[in-house]
C-alpha cells in the first residue's frame, strides 16, 4: 500500500511536471525593413525575453516563437530543459497538444507566433495554397523551405499600413483612367477591358485583372525604370497645384524606399488599409499584399513560404504569383475582435489552425482564461502580474513568452495594467464535433 502511494504521487508530480506553463526563450529576425534598435517593438521585446548581449544598432523585424526551425523557441534553462526546444519538447510530451490537435496536425504547433516592427514596405507577396506549396517544396526547397500553406493574420498593437487584395472594380477603372503609366505599360487596348466588364460578370472581371496585372509585373526592367521616372516626375509636379491623395503619396513614398521597383506602380491596384491599435487584417491563401509601417503582432500556420514580386531584393517569382493570385476584388474585412469574458477579446479568422486573444487587464484585476483542448502560448506586451494554474504559479511582466499545454486553466491577476496575448487553436476547429 506504501509503495503503491509513493507510485502514485511520483507519477503525480511527474505529471504536473508535463502540465505546468513553460517559459520560452524566442529566436529574432534582422531583416533589413526592421526599424533599429530602441525604435523597435521587437527589439524592447526581445531585449526582455534574451539572456544575451543585444545590438541596439541592428534592424529588428520580427521575433518569432513557435516550432518552426527557421526560428525555434527554446525552453527557458530549468532542471534538464536548458536548450531544449519547444518542438523536441512537444515531441516528448505530445500529450501537451491535446487527442485532436495531434490527431489533425501531428507532434508540432500548426501555428506560428510573431511580433513584427516594420519600418519600411515588406515585398509585395502572396502564400501559396498547400497545393501550391507541396509543388514548390519540391521543386525548389532551397527557396519555398515548407510544403504548407500560411494563412496569417496581423493584429495592430500601434496603427499599422497595409496593401492588401485588389481593389474595387469601379476604383480599378477611376485608378486606370488617372494613371497614364499603367496604360503605357499594358497596352491601352488591354488596359480599357475593364471599362467594357460590369462587376456583376466575376469571371470576366478576374480575367482582365489578371491580364492587365501580369503583364504590368512581367515589364522588363529598363521600361520599368523609365515609366516609374515618368510617374514619380508627373506626380511632383502636380502637387503643386494639387494635393496627392494618400495612394499617390504611398506611391512617392515607396518608390524613395524601392527605386526603379515595378510595385511601386504596381501599389495602385491594391487596397490601402490602416489599421487602428485592437483591429486585425486576415489573408488567405493566393491573396496578394504587403505590409507598410507600424507594429504588430501575427500569426499564421507553420510555415515560412513566401512568393515575391515587388518592393524587394530578395529573390523574385514573378510568373508563379501572377498565376497563383485568387484575383477577387474588394475591401478585405477588418476584425474588430469579440468580448469572450471581462477584459478579453477574441480574433477568430476563418481557418483552423488559429485565434487570437488579447488579455487589456487594468492594475488590480483579474481574469480567466479557460481550458482548451489545445496548446497556447502567450506573450506580455505590457505591465506586471501573476499567471497561475493547478500545476504552476509564475510572475510575469513585459517579454515573457509561455507555452501552455492543453486543457489548462489560466488565472492572471494584474498588479500594473497588463496587456497580454494569447494564440491558439481556433475555437471553431476544437467545438466542432
Amino acid at each position: 500500500m506504501e509503495i503503491a502511494t509513493v507510485v502514485k504521487a511520483n507519477g503525480g508530480c511527474e505529471a504536473d511536471r508535463r502540465r505546468r506553463l513553460r517559459r520560452l526563450r524566442c529566436s529574432v529576425k534582422d531583416y533589413a525593413w526592421g526599424k533599429i534598435g530602441s525604435d523597435s517593438l521587437v527589439y524592447r521585446v526581445y531585449a526582455a525575453n534574451s539572456d544575451q548581449p543585444i545590438d541596439s544598432t541592428r534592424p529588428y523585424a520580427e521575433l518569432w516563437m513557435g516550432t518552426h526551425e527557421s526560428g525555434p523557441s527554446y525552453l527557458e534553462d530549468d532542471d534538464a530543459d536548458g536548450g531544449v526546444t519547444l518542438r523536441s519538447w512537444i515531441a516528448e510530451n505530445p500529450e501537451a497538444l491535446g487527442d485532436r490537435v495531434l490527431e489533425k496536425w501531428g507532434c508540432d504547433l500548426p501555428f506560428l507566433f510573431k511580433v513584427l516592427s516594420v519600418g519600411r514596405a515588406l515585398s509585395i507577396q502572396s502564400h501559396p495554397d498547400k497545393v501550391l506549396a507541396k509543388k514548390l517544396h519540391k521543386a525548389h526547397p532551397n527557396l519555398y523551405k515548407d510544403d504548407n500553406h500560411k494563412p496569417e493574420m496581423a493584429l495592430a498593437y500601434t496603427q499599422f499600413e497595409a496593401l492588401c487584395g485588389f481593389i474595387p472594380l469601379q476604383e480599378l477603372k477611376s485608378v486606370i483612367r488617372a494613371i497614364p503609366e499603367i496604360e503605357e505599360l499594358v497596352g491601352s487596348e488591354e488596359a480599357n477591358q475593364v471599362f467594357c466588364i460590369s462587376e456583376h460578370d466575376e469571371e470576366k472581371v478576374k480575367s482582365a485583372v489578371r491580364t492587365i496585372f501580369t503583364l504590368l509585373m512581367s515589364a522588363g526592367p529598363d521600361t520599368t525604370k523609365q515609366i516609374v521616372s515618368k510617374l514619380k516626375h508627373r506626380l511632383h509636379m502636380e502637387s503643386q497645384e494639387r494635393h496627392l491623395t494618400d495612394k499617390e503619396r504611398l506611391v512617392l513614398k515607396l518608390e524613395k524606399q524601392y527605386p526603379d521597383d515595378i510595385g511601386v506602380i504596381s501599389a495602385f491596384f491594391f487596397n490601402y488599409v490602416k489599421l487602428n491599435p485592437g483591429e486585425a487584417l486576415y489573408l488567405g491563401a493566393n491573396e496578394p499584399h504587403a505590409y507598410l509601417f507600424g507594429e504588430c503582432i501575427e500569426v499564421m500556420a507553420t510555415s515560412d513560404n513566401v512568393v515575391r514580386a515587388g518592393l524587394t531584393s530578395k529573390p523574385l517569382d514573378i510568373q508563379t504569383l501572377c498565376s497563383m493570385l485568387s484575383y477577387k476584388l474588394g475591401f478585405p474585412e477588418i476584425l474588430k475582435g469579440s468580448r469572450i469574458r471581462p477584459y478579453i477579446t477574441r480574433y477568430l479568422p476563418p481557418f483552423e489552425e488559429f485565434e487570437v486573444d488579447l488579455c487589456d487587464l487594468p492594475c488590480g484585476a483579474s481574469t480567466v482564461f479557460p481550458s482548451v483542448p489545445g496548446p497556447s502560448l502567450l506573450l506580455v506586451l505590457q505591465g506586471e502580474g501573476r499567471m497561475s494554474t493547478d500545476a504552476s504559479a509564475d510572475e510575469i511582466s513585459m517579454g515573457d513568452v509561455l507555452f501552455v499545454p492543453a486543457d489548462t486553466e489560466i488565472h492572471l491577476e494584474s498588479s500594473s495594467d497588463l496587456k497580454l496575448y494569447r494564440a491558439g487553436i481556433n475555437s471553431r476547429f476544437l467545438d466542432s464535433p
